[in-house]
C-alpha cells in the first residue's frame, strides 16, 4: 500500500560530487528502522536534475536492492521531455520499482493539453504511476480538470500535490475519488491527511522519520489533538528545511547529524552559513538530536 509517510529521499555525495553508496545504504537503513513507509528514489529532492541516466538509473537498482521489499520503493522518473520520462520509467519497471513518481515537465511550460498527453504517453509503461504537480518548482501548474481526464488512464493511480493548497486538494478528492492522495508539503500535510489525504512525500522525513511516521499515523485516524502537537513541534523543521533551494538545508540537516558527506551538486551550493543556527535550532526543538 502507498501512503503514510514515505520519505523524499536526498542522494548523499561526497565533497567531489560523487554519489557515496555506503552513505545511501546507511539512511535506507535509517528509514527502515524508523518506520518510514515508503521510499521515493531520485525524487526532485534526490537531485534528478543532475544526475546522469547511468546514476539515476544505479541509485534507482540500489535503493530497490537493499530495502528488498521491506517498504515500496517509489522511483522518480519524470522529466520535461516525454522520450526520456518514458525511458526512465521502463528501467525503473525493470529493476523492479513498485511505482514511478512523475514530476510534471519543467521549464518548457506545456499547455493542460500537452499535459494530458504527457503523461498519458506515460501511462503504457506497465508499471503504478503517481503525477507530481509542485508548480512552485516546475512553472508549470497541473490543473485539477487535467487530472480528472488522466485518471482513467491505465496505471495512473494518484497523485502528488505540493501547491500547499487544502482546497486544491479537495477538488482533486472530489473529481477522483478513487486517486491516492499524497501531499508534497510537509507544512500543511497534517490538514491534507485530516482532510482525506492517504500521506506524504516528505523532506522532513529525512531528519526526523519516527515523528512523520507518527504524524502520518495519527492523522490518517483523525487523532487531531495528537497530530497538532507533534506538528507543532516539527513546523520549525517543516519551515527551516526550505530557507534555501531544497534539497540544500536537508542535506545540510543531514550532514550535520552525521549521517551524510556534505557534497552536493552544481548550481546547488552548501547551504549559507547565516542559516546554520536556524536549521540546528529547528533540529534541536523538533526533538532531532546530532
Amino acid at each position: 500500500m502507498i501512503g503514510g509517510s514515505m520519505v523524499a529521499l536526498v542522494t548523499p555525495m561526497r565533497d567531489s560530487g560523487e554519489v557515496c553508496w555506503q552513505s545511501l545504504e546507511g539512511l535506507i537503513e535509517f528509514h527502515l528502522l524508523n518506520g518510514t513507509q515508503g521510499i521515493v528514489a531520485v525524487g526532485t529532492t534526490g537531485e534528478s536534475a543532475t544526475l546522469s541516466v547511468a546514476e539515476h538509473t544505479e541509485v534507482i537498482r540500489f535503493v530497490i536492492d537493499k530495502v528488498n521489499k521491506q517498504v515500496p520503493v517509489i522511483a522518480g522518473t519524470g522529466a520535461n521531455a516525454t522520450w526520456e520520462a518514458v525511458e526512465l520509467t521502463g528501467r525503473a519497471k525493470d529493476l523492479g520499482a513498485d511505482a514511478c513518481l512523475l514530476v510534471t515537465p519543467y521549464y518548457n511550460k506545456p499547455s493542460q493539453e500537452g499535459l494530458y498527453q504527457h503523461f498519458r504517453a506515460l501511462s503504457e509503461v506497465d508499471i503504478p504511476q503517481l503525477l507530481y504537480n509542485v508548480p512552485g518548482r516546475t512553472a508549470c501548474d497541473l490543473l485539477p480538470v487535467t487530472i480528472a481526464r488522466l485518471q482513467s488512464e491505465k496505471n495512473i493511480i494518484g497523485i502528488k500535490e505540493a501547491t500547499g493548497s487544502i482546497e486544491r486538494m479537495r477538488e482533486i478528492k472530489q473529481l477522483c475519488p478513487d486517486f491516492i492522495l499524497l501531499s508534497g508539503d510537509d507544512a500543511t500535510s497534517m490538514d491534507f491527511m485530516l482532510q482525506g489525504g492517504h500521506g506524504v512525500v516528505s523532506v522532513t522525513a529525512n531528519v526526523a522519520p519516527k515523528a512523520m511516521r507518527n504524524l502520518c499515523d495519527l492523522s490518517v485516524a483523525g487523532e487531531i489533538e495528537q497530530a497538532t502537537r507533534i506538528n507543532n513541534l516539527l513546523m520549525p523543521l517543516h519551515q527551516s528545511l526550505f530557507v534555501e533551494a531544497n534539497p540544500i538545508p536537508v542535506k545540510y540537516a543531514l550532514n550535520h547529524m552525521g549521517l551524510i558527506p556534505e557534497g552536493i551538486r552544481l548550481p546547488l551550493t552548501v547551504l549559507a552559513d547565516e542559516f546554520h543556527a536556524r536549521l540546528q535550532d529547528a533540529l534541536y526543538h523538533s526533538g532531532v538530536t546530532a
